[in-house]
């Protein structure tokens, strides 16, 4: 009988044992979702790294509440219906929660399932007004569309950087649309004259040689870009080629367009854009995340780097603030950080940030300027 109970309690203890382990090895999964192959590569290569980053900080400094972070990035090609399969594939993986997606048509796409599901979304870099409006369980932390066009006109205003401005959108794109229609409202009462916007099509995005005409023909001294670097790329190759060399003001799409292969960086030389990152910032937490980005990755890191290197440092916040743990139900785990993002205040990389129920992030945009290959505050 003795052996029994001894055999017994070694069975228990092993038990308990195995248990304790199993705790111990809990941890929160965090999917990611964007483009790492394909025309938008630069955008989720750069989040995906980040994130990484920021994921290994975090684990090395005890975790979220004392839990480790497991990241799984997914690859959606800037492709809706490739991201909703990402997402499906995420949540079989047993993800808790999403920072993601990484570009505005596939945001929108995968944030109707996020909502569908009660799944906790944050998109780093998903701007387009639509990319968070399917529920309540979706955030953001970059600025929306309408946001980049309202501050652009102020900036170009207040500095006083035109007196005709023209510019070229994409009119086939959400994101581009979506900045161009605030900018172009607010400009109505601009001390600047708005030319006739040169539209292009996502199918069309090689020969800008009929808005560059006009643009220059109608005397415009600054051109706003409301797109994506690499049809800013062939703008201001073609461009100067007809010597038109007006200001060029551009957004956060704008960013990568220095790390494009085959792109002659000096033509950069002088674009101003808007971003709540500047690399060049000398306080001691974008320096130590720039140096850590550069040292891994052999480049300095743009806009969106920055935006989901601070959304997972707000997944953290957010969690440790509604006292989550892995073990909850992705649901509940998304009904308690639903409340907190907006109890919460995180200082990051890209500014000081806080939030409202509609996912929406307060921050203070900032002006960069390409000199010598690099962006550099531009104030």
């Amino acid at each position: 009988m003795r052996k029994m109970w001894k055999a017994a309690g070694v069975a228990l203890a092993a038990v308990m044992a195995l248990g304790m382990t199993a705790m111990a090895e809990e941890s929160f999964k965090i999917g990611g979702i964007g483009p790492l192959t394909g025309g938008a590569a630069t955008y989720g290569n750069a989040v995906m790294n980040a994130a990484q980053i920021a994921v290994e900080e975090i684990n090395a400094e005890g975790g979220i509440a004392g839990y480790q972070i497991e990241f799984n990035p997914q690859d959606d090609e800037h492709d809706a219906e490739k991201s909703v399969s990402a997402y499906n594939n995420l949540k079989d993986w047993g993800m808790d929660m999403l920072l993601g997606t990484v570009t505005s048509t596939p945001c929108v796409a995968v944030s109707a399932e996020a909502a569908n599901d009660n799944m906790f979304l944050l998109t780093p870099s998903g701007s387009s007004p639509d990319a968070i409006a399917a529920g309540d369980n979706a955030f953001r932390v970059c600025f929306s569309d309408p946001d980049q066009g309202a501050a652009s006109e102020v900036y170009i205003t207040e500095h006083e950087l035109a007196t005709k401005v023209g510019v070229i959108y994409n009119s086939s794109d959400v994101y581009s649309t979506g900045i161009l229609a605030t900018f172009q409202a607010q400009a109505a009462e601009a001390p600047f004259e708005l030319l006739q916007p040169q539209a292009f099509t996502e199918d069309s995005k090689t020969d800008f040689s009929a808005q560059l005409q006009f643009l220059k023909d109608n005397g415009a001294d600054l051109v706003f870009l409301p797109i994506y670097y690499d049809a800013a790329s062939v703008i201001l190759t073609q461009a100067a080629g007809m010597d038109f060399a007006p200001v060029w003001f551009g957004v956060d799409g704008m960013d990568g367009i220095l790390s494009l292969e085959g792109f002659d960086t000096s033509l950069a030389e002088g674009v101003m854009l808007l971003t709540p990152f500047s690399a060049d910032a000398e306080d001691e937490l974008t320096k130590s995340f720039v140096s850590k980005y550069q040292e891994r990755f052999g480049e300095v890191p743009n806009q969106f780097a920055a935006d989901a290197y601070d959304g997972i440092y707000i997944l953290k916040a957010a969690c440790e603030k509604a006292g989550v743990t892995p073990d909850m139900s992705a649901s509940d785990i998304c009904d308690a950080l639903k409340a907190a993002m907006t109890e919460i205040e995180v200082t990051g990389v890209t500014g000081t940030m806080t939030w409202s129920a509609n996912g929406e992030p307060t921050k203070s945009p900032k002006a960069v300027v390409i000199e010598g290959g690099v962006y550099v505050s531009a104030e």
